[in-house]
């Protein structure tokens, strides 16, 4: 009888599979976040995830790099798995065809039923190979969408979002966004806090939101100090209160045109948005987090109202505070 490849009953097993080829930076991202998460969101509480990284057979794998990386187990690993997560190859970039290659079939045949599977960046590909993706909304990175869209046609594909959530299937766009697909399902598990605090350990943003696009078809600016950052610090202090325009932008003495102008350089929305996106965030905070009523967050939040609120939530998540308080504080 062979040996369990997890050791720790108690926690959610997280099977990462590494093809050939892979990317380094994807299992380090996976590796990383889900590993430290803990009970309490505390340096001294109790790891929640168990991560394990296997191939379709264990041994030394390939990177897009000069070195290899030692898989220590094969696609046995998936059977016990609670949450698979299929990483990118340059093999994908090639593809030619729908089908799976044997090994690979073989390997994912072994996924038990109901447990969770996700993708960074061209992963994506073995999950709709699979036929995973049949019927449900996927991404990709956005330079593969177009092969993408003509080996699967049955798929909905999204070539813009960093992320979807299919309830048990989820998919990434490039290797970055890996980090915010990883802290959408830690957050999914566990709440805000102890997505919070992975961020903060790992020294990235807690939240960007799935539907935001991919990159901006813009040039980048030149390196400069940002000019806006005072008034958003100042911003996220008074969500609370009605905020102008014309308060952000004597924050920063400058002209409202100019501040609307560099506000959108430096963070690619209107400053108004930005603000609303803000608002709707501290708002799922507190439904998570405290027991306050729809009204109080929303005057908490600067939305005025509870109706506000629930119209923002509606055009922002697809649900309502009430079943998001449901969702999120029921894990």
């Amino acid at each position: 009888m062979a040996m369990p490849v997890f050791a720790h009953p108690g926690r959610h097993r997280v099977a990462v599979l590494a093809r050939q080829m892979l990317l380094p930076i994807e299992l380090g991202i996976v590796h990383q976040l889900f590993g430290q998460a803990r009970e309490g969101a505390t340096a001294e509480g109790e790891p929640l995830y168990e991560v394990v990284t296997c191939g379709l057979r264990a041994g030394a794998t390939r990177t897009d790099g000069d070195f290899t990386v030692n898989v220590p187990y094969g696609p046995e690993a998936l059977a016990e798995a609670d949450t698979v997560i299929v990483l990118s190859s340059h093999d994908d970039y090639v593809q030619d065809t729908p089908d799976l290659t044997a090994p690979l079939a073989d390997a994912l045949a072994r996924i038990r039923p109901g447990t969770r599977i996700a993708s960074i960046c061209t992963g994506a590909f073995v999950l709709a190979s699979a036929g995973l993706l049949d019927g449900h909304t996927a991404t990709t990175h956005w330079r593969y969408t177009d092969l993408f869209a003509r080996l699967f046609p049955r798929v909905e594909l999204d070539p813009d979002v960093l992320y979807t959530d299919g309830g048990d299937v989820l998919t990434s766009a490039g290797c970055a966004s890996g980090i915010d697909l990883c802290l959408h399902m830690i957050r999914r598990d566990h709440g805000t806090t102890v997505a919070g605090d992975v961020a903060r350990r790992t020294v990235v943003p807690l939240h960007r939101e799935g539907g935001q696009v991919q990159y901006v078809r813009r040039p980048v600016p030149a390196l400069a100090a940002p000019a806006t950052s005072a008034a958003r610090e100042w911003a996220l202090r008074h969500l609370h209160e009605p905020v102008t325009l014309g308060q952000l932008a004597a924050r920063e003495a400058m002209s409202v045109r100019n501040f609307n102008r560099r506000f959108r350089d430096e963070v690619g929305t209107t400053p108004m948005n930005w603000l609303t996106q803000q608002r709707v965030e501290r708002a799922r905070e507190l439904l998570e987090e405290s027991d306050l009523p729809v009204d109080q967050i929303a005057a908490r939040t600067g939305l005025g109202t509870a109706a506000n609120l629930r119209r923002h939530f509606q055009e922002t998540l697809g649900t309502s505070p009430s079943a998001y308080r449901t969702t999120f504080r029921a894990t």
